[in-house]
């Protein structure tokens, strides 16, 4: 008897989240995404910022005051998020949740720009190198008063990965669990064939202009479709600069494709920080690190290891 597809969206982390599983029975797909669904809960309540119990949030509240004991996966999460500021330059940051958020809207009221000083004065608390982390003793220090950290960046890649990790050690050999279109897939569709995905056509986001196979691969895009504010003719997108706390403009979407969702959702946003060129330069060099760039001319880049057919 062929295996079925069985599949469950359900909100999680304050996204949509999707599991797909190809199992023999019912009963067998829908147990496995029990047990998937309550691993991302218990990740939640690990580090939500929402959640005045979660350690993230503790580790918030004693910033600058008192290092907080953290689970050994908290320190690992943020020792691997502050290798990722390393590899871009600081364009990406988890103590981004610092920046005063006032000074932004991004609807149709907002109709130019904070001055250079008011910009910069809003990101002087982000610098991820002032995240102390103890891994013998299991804790974490916020150097300054008033820095927050915050897994908005990465943790739906991770929680991504984790249910991953929990559908197979219950034998799943075949999904996709989608968060938030940070999407992760191992084995084929029931069909045997293997799992693709569309690249939207920039002109008519409607309709795809290519697919890709990304069996055993995960992907994660940030882009600037829903969320921007036109100035003076020029397109700003909600992404932040951490380094300046001006708004970013040039790159429309990136799509970035490896083994890991977590790395995936990490890349996605520094690149449209960093810019087509410096962007691709920089994923040039991580081995097993695909992107897919499209500018704010519609205008589509890849980096050197990515076939794209228009």
């Amino acid at each position: 008897m062929p295996n079925s597809a069985y599949n469950r969206v359900l909100k999680l982390m304050g996204n949509r989240f999707e599991f797909t599983v190809i199992a023999e029975n019912e009963s067998i797909g829908e147990k496995a995404i029990d047990a998937a669904v309550t691993e991302v809960k218990r990740i939640e309540d690990l580090l939500s910022t929402f959640k005045e119990s979660s350690q993230t949030s503790l580790i918030n509240k004693y910033a600058g005051i008192a290092a907080v004991e953290v689970d050994e996966e908290v320190i690992a999460l943020i020792q691997r998020a502050s290798k990722i500021s390393d590899i871009t330059q600081g364009a990406f940051d988890i103590t981004y949740g610092s920046i005063d958020k006032s000074l932004w809207n991004f609807d149709v009221n907002m109709t130019s720009l904070p001055d250079f000083e008011t910009a910069l004065q809003s990101v002087s608390l982000i610098n991820y190198q002032n995240v102390m982390t103890d891994p013998e003793k299991s804790n974490v220090m916020l150097k300054h008063k008033g820095m927050r950290i915050g897994f908005g960046g990465i943790g739906k890649g991770y929680a991504a990965d984790k249910a991953k990790q929990v559908l197979q050690g219950m034998g799943i050999e075949h999904g996709i669990v989608n968060a938030a279109g940070d999407l992760v897939t191992w084995g084929n569709q029931s069909a045997g064939k293997p799992w693709t995905i569309g690249i939207a056509d920039p002109d008519q986001s409607d309709r795809p202009f290519s697919a890709l196979n990304i069996s055993n691969m995960a992907i994660a895009t940030s882009g600037n479709y829903e969320k921007y504010a036109t100035i003076n003719g020029r397109r700003y997108s909600h992404t932040i600069d951490p380094k300046t706390g001006l708004p970013v403009s040039g790159i429309k979407s990136v799509s970035i494709i490896c083994p890991s969702a977590e790395l995936a959702d990490a890349l996605a946003t520094p690149v449209i920080v960093m810019g087509t060129q410096v962007g691709l330069d920089m994923i040039n060099q991580l081995r097993q690190v695909a992107c897919i760039i499209i500018d704010d001319h519609d205008r589509l880049y890849t980096s050197n290891n990515i076939n794209v057919k228009q």
